[in-house]
């Protein structure tokens, strides 16, 4: 079994500026895939388009792994995690918020999908032993849910409940991600590339038979705006992002790397204001202060504020 020449040796110290970068960067590469999904959908059925995003990224990622010289796992245990983490991770989640876009607003789905840290927070809580939670990071994850809803403006609050739903799948997906960030810290000692490869090809694995009998994806004609966001999606959003993720959740932890779903929202209510048109809430501002502050709270150890 192959699984990484240095896996047994010590992990090296975090330096905590680096990996605040790097989720900085997570962010944006998923704030950025809201927009890609808004256009992808447009003529591509969200399965196919979902299927496809996992499979570019799944085969991308492998051909990382290729370049660097390394091998995937043999191990059938490992296999059988990665499945876990593809159903958590991209399957359900992916699917279920492609398929939520065709109906519900930007802005309403932005604030929903914005609680994962409250579901990773809660879901740790019943988990004894698993990461060190305090009063600063609840207080965290609650200032960047109230920063995201004065970000995207108070009125998208007025779209919750209309429709059941589709709100009701970004909520499933949400948890999912919570879930996700939480059983990513099975893979610790993993280069993050590994799990990241792996989880993206089982998800292939499922989405995209089941993609080739209900939508016959030979059959369509998507634009060729559809085509470039499912290309910016796969490579940047999902590719790059998954690495990174894999990455944090092991040297920030799960809750901190959620925090990352904060800080995309002004990152993608940024890149919708500029590639789509949308307008900027009023209250934008004070959000984008209570997001920081939020994400700090979340991530940055007590004794190093500074």
């Amino acid at each position: 079994m192959t699984i990484l020449s240095n896996a047994s040796r010590p992990a090296a110290p975090t330096d905590l500026r680096i990996e605040l970068a790097l989720l900085l960067v997570l962010a944006s590469l998923w704030g950025a895939s809201y927009s890609f999904i808004r256009i992808g959908v447009e003529t591509i059925p969200p399965l196919t388009f979902i299927a496809g995003r996992t499979l570019v990224a799944g085969v991308i990622l492998l051909g990382v792994i290729r370049w660097r010289g390394l091998s995937l796992p043999r191990d059938p245990a490992i296999w059988r995690r990665f499945l876990v983490q593809a159903c958590l991770n991209s399957v359900l989640p992916f699917t279920l918020i492609a398929w939520a876009e065709q109906t519900v607003e930007a802005g309403t789905a932005v604030i929903l999908n914005a609680t994962t840290p409250i579901f990773a927070f809660l879901i740790t809580l019943l988990l004894p032993g698993h990461e060190g939670l305090t009063v600063r990071k609840a207080a965290g994850v609650l200032a960047g849910l109230g920063g995201t809803v004065l970000i995207v403006g108070t009125g998208a609050m007025d779209g919750l409940g209309r429709d059941l739903p589709a709100q009701g799948a970004i909520i499933l997906a949400t948890v999912c991600y919570a879930g996700a960030a939480i059983y990513g810290r099975a893979f610790k000692g993993l280069d993050p590339v590994m799990p990241a490869a792996g989880s993206l090809l089982c998800g292939a694995a499922l989405l995209v038979p089941v993609s080739l009998a209900v939508d016959r994806p030979w059959s369509l004609t998507p634009s060729g705006s559809s085509l470039l966001s499912l290309a910016g999606l796969s490579v940047f959003s999902t590719a790059v992002a998954f690495a990174l993720y894999f990455r944090l959740v092991n040297s920030l932890g799960s809750v901190p790397t959620t925090a990352q779903a904060y800080l995309r929202v002004p990152i993608g209510v940024g890149i919708g204001v500029l590639l789509l048109g949308e307008t900027l809430a009023p209250t934008v501002l004070a959000g984008c202060v209570a997001v920081v502050l939020g994400v700090a709270a979340m991530t940055i150890p007590a004794g190093r504020r500074g």
